[in-house]
């Protein structure tokens, strides 16, 4: 028999060997197991699954020889194990490290495929392409060493989509008109409109709820033209509220006044700060783009045809007008008063020219507070302007603003500040507006002694009521209450400085629940000296020739108290970034005692915090070491000022001033040698800086501060022998030679002789 006739007979054995097996499923199972048990054994012994496949040659001749025979199962066994030892072989596949390889796939129990390479499946191949594909995107997107243009264009785009997510952050939070529910009586009604002046605000019987919540209840609001009001109360409380409700006209207005609130930061765009500012005079702009117009026209109709319509002699004549008037409104000097403007608020003649779009948010703010100043308005409102402001520039305006001849209402957190600006103070308590005469140290001393007098009434009246109540005559009660309301009249006639007191008047004397807050550092551990040392420092940031500190010398120990003072952009900040260690000298010797903790405040902080949990979560986190329970933790943040209901609130929906609490607690947990504090004040409000202020006095470690405030500046620098004030500017750090009470009165005299020059020239 020849080859060719031998391998037809062994495919019709195995033919015939399978439709037995679809015609006898019992078979086929026998045949089944069999086979699993055969394929264990070759798995528990691979030396004998390794030799099988060799023998397939024999077994064809051996299936040859045995034709005429019917197959045996001892023959199907040894055929079936053949088969599966050559399928295991086929469907092994290397196992990818991407992720684990499909499933294999199973075979047909036929032995004449056996010596076939079959192709792999489909989803084997779908799953080879992809993981091919996701190596060619891995190299295709392995990121590349950027050049420092790229990097600088890079940082810039980050800059401007944080700062639009900022603005867009800021729109939608912003309040809505609907959302402030407003009740008064207009002027005091219809009988006293010829009695009122047109350039005064008077609101009677003033209420206010914002979201439900009141915030003014049955008060008075009283503002005459011409003086500086100063703003002032809790944080939270209502006072940027009222601002917005006024600048809104949503509080009656007279027509005759217009009003600018100071709020958002100026847009920006390709004009420059210089031409930002002068650009606020809308009239000025439409004159000058008229007078462009006529002479544009003029200059037309002298070189051809006059257009069809046009007079020569009309547009003359007009043009005249729109000189006359520019005249009137000094359109001559418009820049170069605008330029002055922007001098005190920090700008130099390089920084005037250059592009709003350039400047960070704080120097844009300041630019809106510019435009502000140049077109005076009749009421202008101003909430916290020196938030953004260095000392120079604070003191600046607090002289620019004494010669304010216009109403002015500020809200300020600086006591110097509103002292020096402030001829009245309206206090916002109790949902009341009570008004005082005279700047905020005055008030200060009224407050205390009406408080006194508020609460020994009603500590009086207290008693009346419960002797009264003892003996079950209501008319006894009621001759109390008509006594007691007849005495506050009285009182009220004869002090005029709280020209709103006639609704308390009329009403039951309540104690004057005051607000309250301590801030309180731990003593540390004491550390020799020094703590901190820079020897020849110099720092310098990638590719900024123009920026950069040199030849830093300087050492701190516990006892240090420094004031670092000069203006914005000079490099305070980064030298605070220094001393903390969070950036590393270009050159020179930097040294840190390895046991010295330092508690860092700055103003970057504040937004740094973990938003999704709340301050108990956040503390408890961050500070395991310090083995405190919940309530224990609730106790420090109630120290700081943080309110209870607060306390479980998620940290994104907490105010700036309470995250500046959260922060503070932070930093008393640490059990710091040194605080680093960079514009501390910015979120606090009055009581809360007066409780900073002394627990820096009672802190017995080292404290290096920058500040636009300059009465926590003083008491930071109260002991005078162990205090200094260090210059930054033009990249170095000079000592002052003298006190800050020193610095600070050059400043002033600095100031005051520019101005005074100003106002001879006009």
């Amino acid at each position: 028999m020849t080859d060719k006739e031998a391998k037809k007979a062994s495919k019709d054995e195995k033919k015939s060997k399978r439709s037995k097996e679809d015609r006898d499923p019992k078979s086929k199972s026998d045949s089944k197991s069999k086979d699993e048990k055969k394929k264990d054994k070759a798995t528990k012994d691979p030396e004998k699954k390794k030799d099988k496949p060799s023998k397939s040659s024999d077994a064809s001749v051996k299936s040859l020889k045995d034709s005429s025979r019917p197959s045996s199962g001892k023959d199907s066994k040894s055929d079936n194990s053949k088969a599966n030892g050559s399928s295991q072989a086929v469907t092994k596949r290397p196992e990818l490290k991407a992720r684990q390889p499909p499933p294999p796939v199973k075979q047909k129990e036929e032995s004449y495929l056996g010596d076939i390479d079959l192709p792999s499946s489909d989803e084997e191949e779908e799953y080879e392409t992809s993981a091919r594909a996701n190596d060619e995107e891995e190299r295709e997107f392995r990121p590349q060493v950027a050049t420092y243009r790229e990097q600088k264009k890079m940082a810039d785009k980050n800059r401007k989509l944080q700062e639009k997510a900022h603005r867009m952050k800021e729109e939608s939070l912003r309040d809505d008109d609907n959302v402030f529910d407003v009740a008064f009586e207009n002027q005091g009604g219809e009988a006293a409109e010829h009695t009122v002046s047109a350039t005064d605000i008077k609101v009677y019987s003033l209420s206010v709820r914002a979201k439900g919540k009141l915030l003014l209840e049955n008060t008075q609001l009283s503002v005459t033209a011409g003086r500086r009001y100063g703003l002032v109360g809790p944080n939270g409380k209502g006072k940027s509220t009222l601002l917005r409700l006024i600048a809104r006209r949503q509080i009656p207005v007279p027509e005759a006044l217009d009003v600018l609130l100071v709020e958002q930061e100026v847009v920006g765009d390709e004009r420059s700060a210089l031409q930002a500012v002068v650009a606020a005079d809308a009239e000025l702009m439409e004159l000058r783009e008229e007078e462009e117009q006529l002479n544009k026209e003029l200059q037309e109709s002298s070189l051809e045809e006059q257009p069809k319509g046009f007079d020569a002699d009309e547009a003359s004549q007009r043009l005249n007008e729109v000189y006359e008037r520019m005249q009137e409104i000094n359109a001559a000097s418009a820049e170069a008063r605008a330029s002055k403007i922007l001098h005190g608020l920090g700008f130099t003649k390089v920084m005037q020219a250059r592009q709003t779009n350039l400047f960070s948010g704080g120097w844009r703010m300041r630019i809106s507070l510019a435009r502000a100043l140049y077109i005076q308005p009749t009421v202008l409102l101003l909430d916290e302007p020196t938030n953004h402001l260095d000392l120079r520039a604070v003191l600046w305006l607090e002289e620019y603003l004494t010669r304010w001849k216009k109403t002015l209402i500020v809200v300020s957190h600086d006591r110097d500040f509103l002292n020096t600006v402030t001829t009245d103070i309206i206090h916002l308590h109790d949902l009341k507006l009570h008004s005082y005469r005279g700047n905020f140290a005055q008030f200060d001393e009224m407050y205390e002694q009406k408080r006194r007098e508020v609460n020994k009434a009603a500590e009086k009246y207290e008693k009346q009521i419960k002797a009264a109540k003892k003996t079950g005559n209501k008319a006894a009660q009621d001759k109390v209450d008509k006594n007691t309301k007849q005495a506050q009249q009285r009182k009220a006639k004869a002090a005029p400085s709280y020209a709103d007191d006639s609704n308390a008047a009329t009403e039951a004397p309540k104690r004057w629940s005051d607000y309250t807050v301590q801030f309180e550092f731990p003593e540390p551990t004491e550390l020799p000296p020094p703590l901190i040392q820079l020897n020849d420092v110099s720092f310098q940031y990638p590719g900024r020739d123009d920026f950069g500190l040199k030849d830093l010398n300087i050492g701190l120990d516990m006892g240090s108290r420094v004031a670092i003072v000069g203006p914005n952009g000079a490099g305070k900040t980064t030298l605070m970034n220094l001393l903390s260690g969070d950036i590393d000298p270009s050159t020179g010797d930097f040294r840190k005692s390895h046991k010295l903790r330092i508690g860092r405040y700055a103003q970057h902080f504040v937004d740094a915090l973990s938003f999704d949990e709340n301050p108990i979560e956040y503390l408890m986190h961050r500070f395991p070491e310090a083995g405190l329970k919940p309530e224990q933790m609730r106790a420090y943040l109630g120290r700081f000022g943080l309110s209870g209901h607060h306390h479980l609130q998620p940290i994104c929906k907490l105010s700036g001033g309470q995250k500046a609490r959260v922060v503070f607690t932070a930093i008393a947990l640490t059990n710091p040698h040194i605080l680093l504090l960079d514009e501390p004040t910015n979120h606090l409000d009055m009581q809360s800086i007066d409780a900073l202020s002394d627990a820096i006095r009672e802190f017995e470690g080292g404290v290096i501060i920058i500040s636009h405030d300059s009465q926590l500046l003083s008491q930071v620098c109260e002991d005078e022998e162990r205090s200094e004030v260090w210059v930054v500017d033009n990249g170095e750090i000079e000592r002052y030679d003298g006190y800050f009470e020193d610095y600070k009165a050059e400043l002033v005299k600095e100031i005051h002789d520019e101005l005074e020059d100003d106002e001879l020239r006009k």
